[in-house]
């Protein structure tokens, strides 16, 4: 039986991940602070190991073919590269090199779609696409990059699959994570919009294009796992469409997220803690859009809607109330 070494194991996609790796047969070891926080339920073929990322995971990676690591830092209120390089950088590197040292076949890095460079809605952006602005300015996205770069440099000693999935919505968002998008607009009776736009995608889709990357990936590439790409508008919308319900739409002015990014940098120069900063508030007025089309090409993805996340994430919400 293959068995493979999960990170994150208790977050968004790492228990989605678990839960179809399992169900695919796979023995999985994930990886979590606290038993209690995975959510994904028991198995006879899952174990839960209790630890963090510096940890030494040489005894229990000489055991595992396959290591998927997904944990990172992803808040966007940090304000230095050094809040996100310990974890997204230096343990990812120290991981790779221990499964190097243990034999392991293959190393899934997961990273961000904003690592690439995002195009228009005729002209998506591909995977060979150089990172862009506002997102050359994210030390979220920085750190991403820079692990990648660093990873792939060692694809002649163990075979090396990047996954850069863009905005995931579905079920087992417990935190929330990305769904807290979901609660921005859902039993909201005005919901202000910015005017760009974003690629969207399934959970499960991402969970499926690593699954498939393991069979069909190629050595050394990375993989867009994408959607649809919908203005904010739009993905809005699809919300009030789904949950039955006509709040006023009104959208936030150009003038007023720029005015918000400076105050957020004058924050950020106090060593304020805030999401508000200039990189994250251009990231809302433009059209993040990507393809999927190589995925689809060479791992043979299909694509579920974004109506079918959002119900999907609605209807999980809404058993965490019950």
């Amino acid at each position: 039986m293959t068995k493979v070494f999960v990170t994150g194991v208790n977050g968004l996609l790492g228990t989605n991940v678990t839960i179809d790796l399992l169900n695919k047969g796979y023995h999985v070891i994930g990886l979590l602070r606290k038993h209690a926080e995975y959510k994904g339920g028991t198995h006879k073929n899952l174990q839960l190991v209790r630890g963090r990322l510096f940890d030494d995971f040489t005894n229990i990676l000489k055991n595992v073919d396959i290591v998927i690591h997904i944990a990172a830092i992803t808040q966007q209120n940090l304000i230095k590269y050094s809040d996100y390089q310990p974890v997204n950088y230096n343990a990812s590197v120290q991981l790779l090199h221990t499964a190097i040292q243990s034999k392991v076949k293959t190393f899934v890095f997961v990273s961000s779609a904003n690592t690439i460079g995002y195009g228009s809605f005729s002209k998506p952006g591909i995977e060979s696409n150089p990172i862009k602005a506002p997102f050359n300015a994210s030390y979220y996205a920085r750190s991403k990059q820079e692990t990648e770069r660093e990873l792939l440099k060692h694809q002649n000693k163990i075979d090396i699959h990047i996954i850069n999935p863009t905005f995931m919505l579905g079920a087992y968002d417990s935190k929330p994570s990305s769904g807290k998008i979901i609660y921005m607009c859902w039993k909201k009776k005005i919901v202000f919009y910015p005017p760009g736009g974003k690629n969207f995608v399934h959970v499960k889709d991402v969970s499926a294009g690593i699954i498939k990357c393991l069979e069909f990936g190629r050595n050394g590439e990375r993989y867009l796992i994408a959607n649809e790409n919908l203005t904010y508008k739009q993905f809005f919308e699809q919300i009030n469409t789904l949950t039955k319900q006509k709040p006023k739409m009104i959208k936030i002015p150009l003038c007023i997220l720029i005015l918000i990014g400076y105050i957020g940098d004058v924050f950020r120069f106090m060593q304020l803690k805030t999401n508000l900063c200039s990189s994250n508030m251009n990231a809302l007025y433009i059209k993040n859009y990507y393809s999927n089309s190589k995925s689809i090409a060479e791992l043979g993805l299909s694509y579920r809607s974004t109506q079918h996340a959002i119900n999907d994430a609605v209807e999980y919400f809404n058993t965490l109330k019950s």
